[in-house]
């Protein structure tokens, strides 16, 4: 009776309290910890999918955009600058579903890396704190990483590149008379006068546009080149995503 009395707990819902019965046995224990594994893995997977799926509409917007603006010589230029502008949206989405994303990494990883690898090959010194760690994080779930952390992992990996395509094809754009309205039939712009003049975008002059990017672009490398912080599960191997 005492025994039976150790292993239930209260949760109290509006005024009455309803028993609450907890595993006992290590059978019932494995089996609770593996339901919980698959039902974190499946968290983990549908917000990595969010994430793939984000990451999918910028890479058909850059493809949609580059496909009008340089295929039609009477496309604007300013269509790749707002093409810059949406990508850049879609990085904000991304690393806020990237945050999310990181919470369940960081349990599933607790679990695979301090159970089932001790199951399979036990080694001396490993922590024995993940089991505390998970519980504090189910009572109280909290972000691992920073906005500005998850941006940064997002736009070294995947928004770098685009950002990238979309700056060559600016480039392009405006220094090549072919892919003006009314450019004159030669391979490449006679001077820098003519590129800026190209680069006007409605009342705002072109030396204000090539000079916005120029620290828009900037500001994106430093951005992605710091260095990246070696904490939680980004200090243990090299798989991350």
């Amino acid at each position: 009776m005492k025994m039976e009395e150790d292993r239930t707990s209260s949760v109290r819902e509006g005024e009455g309290a309803r028993p609450l019965l907890l595993p006992s046995t290590p059978g019932e224990v494995t089996n609770t910890l593996i339901h919980y594994y698959r039902g974190e893995l499946g968290r983990m997977t549908s917000w990595r999918d969010r994430i793939d799926r984000t990451s999918n509409w910028a890479i058909t917007v850059v493809a949609a955009l580059l496909s009008v603006s340089l295929s039609t010589p009477t496309s604007h230029h300013g269509v790749l600058l707002f093409g810059m502008m949406l990508v850049t949206l879609l990085l904000m989405i991304e690393a806020r579903r990237y945050r999310f994303f990181d919470i369940y990494r960081a349990r599933i990883r607790q679990i695979e890396r301090y159970y089932f690898a001790q199951i399979l090959a036990p080694e001396v010194g490993t922590g024995g704190e993940w089991a505390m760690v998970i519980a504090r994080s189910l009572r109280k779930p909290r972000f691992l990483l920073s906005y500005q952390e998850a941006m940064h992992r997002r736009l070294k990996r995947n928004y770098g590149w685009m950002y990238f395509i979309l700056l060559l094809a600016w480039c392009l754009k405006i220094s090549t008379p072919k892919l003006q309205t009314e450019g004159i039939p030669a391979l490449q712009a006679q001077s820098w006068a003519y590129v800026i003049d190209n680069a006007v975008l409605g009342p705002v002059p072109g030396f204000a546009v090539i000079a916005i990017v120029v620290a828009f672009y900037l500001g994106m490398l430093g951005f992605a080149l710091r260095p990246d912080r070696d904490e939680g599960e980004f200090g243990h191997g090299e798989a991350h995503v």
